[in-house]
């Protein structure tokens, strides 16, 4: 069965350094599972790592679809499982790393999208309509057919929400009840899954100091750039925190400051929702940095041991 790593946790914890240093340590290769950090030109934003910062590990899917195309779970799914081959033909050891616990969970448990994978008619109608009528109202119709779903899907979640309606629409049953069957479901994988937290407080602190450091390094004229480039408001680039709200400052919806502030207010709820979702997964292994007293090192040497002896 082939051996995998699975590094996440939410968004600023940290996972980048430790992500390199185990990749050196274990012969491995890193694939990004960030749905933001595949596209072009969003550098600053998604917080894409630096050709200097790879130190000669090779990294995959990243950096490599213009912002105006799409992306979603089925291609990340498809696109990690060669990779995995990919990198394991050379005899290197495959490493996800990354925050989007939904695309990782695809990739462990071989979920089945094929009853949602074709016509996306209903998905591109659905997508028009939140522009048009706003998140919220899509949202509410998941009340009735899918009361898990609607308690589940924080309404901004625009993606997850249009799947759920989608699925719903396609086959008549609610997604959540799918989604129970599919986390039945064995991995084909012998994999470690490394959830890496930190204190709140300190985690709150630390994505506040990196938007800061975003605008210092140019979030709003990257943002000007991608609006050069006519790329569709309908589209999943321009959706993604940091540009979301760059792109209403710039349509004189608020002032700069006010765009500061929702980056950081929002980044915030997203890795509280990040941290809720992974609670919710199966198989995970908990490395709370407090317990490692923030030292790198001794967190390292505890992931490899768990990896090489195989008990937590």
């Amino acid at each position: 069965m082939q051996k995998l790593i699975v590094l996440t946790g939410p968004t600023a914890v940290g996972k980048t350094k430790l992500s390199i240093e185990l990749a050196k340590r274990l012969g491995g290769e890193i694939i990004s599972a960030d749905s933001m950090q595949v596209y072009k030109y969003m550098n600053i934003g998604t917080d894409k790592i630096t050709p200097d910062m790879m130190e000669g590990i090779p990294h995959h899917l990243i950096d490599f679809l213009e912002p105006s195309e799409e992306f979603n779970v089925f291609m990340f799914q498809k696109l990690v499982k060669e990779a995995i081959q990919d990198i394991a033909s050379r005899g290197k050891l495959p490493i996800i790393v990354g925050g989007t616990g939904f695309y990782i969970q695809a990739v462990l448990y071989d979920i089945d999208f094929t009853e949602t994978d074709e016509d996306d008619s209903f998905r591109k109608e659905l997508e028009k309509r939140a522009i048009e009528e706003g998140n919220h109202v899509l949202h509410e119709e998941l009340k009735d057919i899918d009361s898990e779903s609607y308690a589940g899907i924080h309404e901004n979640n625009v993606k997850r929400v249009i799947r759920a309606l989608e699925y719903y629409h396609k086959t008549g049953k609610p997604i959540s009840e799918h989604n129970k069957e599919q986390k039945e479901r064995t991995s084909p994988y012998d994999f470690k899954y490394f959830v890496l937290t930190d204190d709140r407080k300190t985690l709150y602190s630390r994505i506040d100091k990196r938007v800061d450091m975003m605008m210092e390094e140019g979030l709003l004229e990257e943002t000007q750039k991608l609006i050069q480039m006519n790329i569709p408001f309908s589209s999943t680039a321009s959706k993604s925190l940091g540009y979301r709200e760059m792109f209403d400052y710039l349509e004189g919806e608020y002032d700069l400051d006010r765009a500061v502030y929702l980056i950081k207010q929002n980044t915030r709820h997203f890795a509280k929702r990040q941290l809720t979702w992974f609670k919710g997964e199966k198989d995970v292994i908990w490395i709370d940095k407090r317990d490692f007293g923030h030292d790198d090192e001794l967190i390292l040497k505890e992931m490899i041991r768990i990896y090489e002896q195989g008990n937590v």
